[in-house]
């Protein structure tokens, strides 16, 4: 994993080299991210340029005997923790190296479901145990096979249990030529002696121009559909990639004219829309939710007047500037924006999505027909 391979971070990427080439690596360092911004790449393709033979001032050489094996992640000195589902046949992570490996050969953009998914794991707790802490240990307490660091990259440290204690002499007196990176999301659920003997570097989410170029680029979609992805990806790599794959909807059009429907009464409307909706499928119905409480969210900031931190596209920008004008207002936006959230919240737990849709739409009429805006509805899906 090199620096060009990562989208984006062109700022972090900078630093990063920086540090090697004035000699300021700290040994104990803590990526915080959000998901899909890419800090799983970044740590690995850090350790690689660290250990490269032949590094260049913008990246490490790709083709040095480390770097070969840095790409294939079966360097000797290059270790890896992470959360896994223990079992009998499964008592610390290299248990599972060969999927973890399989995994970051087809993608470095990965979070917890995505690990999940390939373990067949379902609804078992994940942790990282204190028999991998005592592994750890073990490892790093040998000498550097080949390279010149031996470099310990742990995915997700909120998920240390207890045991995580025994890690901390080791990571405060590491042995000579040692580096830990902890990759995190979550900083207030890391053990707070942990995160005390950590020097943090803050992941920004991607852009939403760095998304959108993604997309144009590897799935040739047309500027129009990467700006919307994009928007509602709000930064996280993954989820774009989610919705390029699921996708089948104008979620744009479909939407406004939701509302449209809503603020005319027009029943008949709402009840083709349903029908409609109801037969996308779960992933496309989550999609188009998710989708309206960003616009919401975005007409809510032109109603309040903070127009300059809106960031729809240019003809959804229209739209929502219309609608703000002449349907919603503030209490009508932050009303549908709660029902919308609820309406995702069920059908994730697989409501039935004709019952669930008829219901978010009489609701709609209710909300922009009639100003109500009633807390704490009985809703028929419930």
């Amino acid at each position: 994993m090199q620096f060009k391979d990562i989208i984006g971070q062109q700022a972090i990427k900078e630093h990063l080299i920086q540090t090697v080439k004035e000699n300021r690596i700290s040994h104990a360092q803590l990526f915080l991210s959000c998901d899909g911004s890419g800090a799983l790449g970044l740590a690995i393709a850090y350790a690689q340029y660290i250990n490269c033979l032949n590094k260049t001032a913008t990246d490490s050489c790709g083709t040095c005997s480390s770097c070969r094996k840095y790409e294939r992640y079966i360097h000797p000195d290059l270790h890896f923790s992470y959360p896994f589902f223990a079992s009998k046949d499964v008592k610390v992570a290299v248990d599972v190296l060969e999927e973890w490996r399989s995994m970051l050969l087809q993608n470095t953009y990965v979070d917890m479901n995505s690990w999940r998914a390939r373990l067949n794991a379902e609804n078992k707790q994940a942790n990282i145990n204190i028999a991998e802490c005592h592994d750890i240990i073990k490892k790093l307490s040998y000498k550097a096979f080949e390279g010149d660091t031996k470099v310990l990259i742990m995915w997700l440290p909120e998920y240390l249990d207890r045991g995580a204690n025994a890690l901390l002499k080791i990571i405060e007196e590491p042995p000579a030529h040692t580096l830990f990176i902890l990759v995190a999301n979550h900083q207030d659920q890391i053990l707070s002696t942990l995160l005390s003997r950590t020097q943090i570097t803050k992941i920004p989410k991607l852009s939403d121009q760095d998304i959108q170029a993604y997309l144009q680029e590897r799935h040739a979609l047309t500027p129009e559909q990467a700006a919307e992805y994009s928007f509602l990806a709000d930064g996280n790599l993954i989820e774009a990639r989610s919705l390029v794959e699921h996708e089948a909807n104008n979620n744009a059009e479909l939407f406004a004219e939701w509302l449209r429907m809503g603020f005319k009464g027009d029943v008949l409307g709402m009840m083709g829309f349903v029908d409609k909706a109801a037969s996308w499928g779960r992933e496309n119905q989550k999609n188009f939710l998710r989708y309206g409480i960003s616009f919401l969210r975005e007409c809510s900031l032109l109603l309040s007047g903070a127009d300059a931190l809106v960031k729809l596209p240019p003809r959804t920008l229209d739209t929502a500037r219309k609608l703000s004008a002449n349907v919603l207002d503030l209490p009508m936006a932050e009303a549908i924006i709660s029902e919308l959230e609820l309406a995702h919240y069920h059908i994730e737990r697989n409501a039935n999505p004709k019952i669930l849709f008829l219901d978010v739409s009489l609701q709609l009429i209710k909300t922009i027909r009639f100003k109500s805006f009633p807390k704490g509805t009985q809703h028929i899906y419930n």
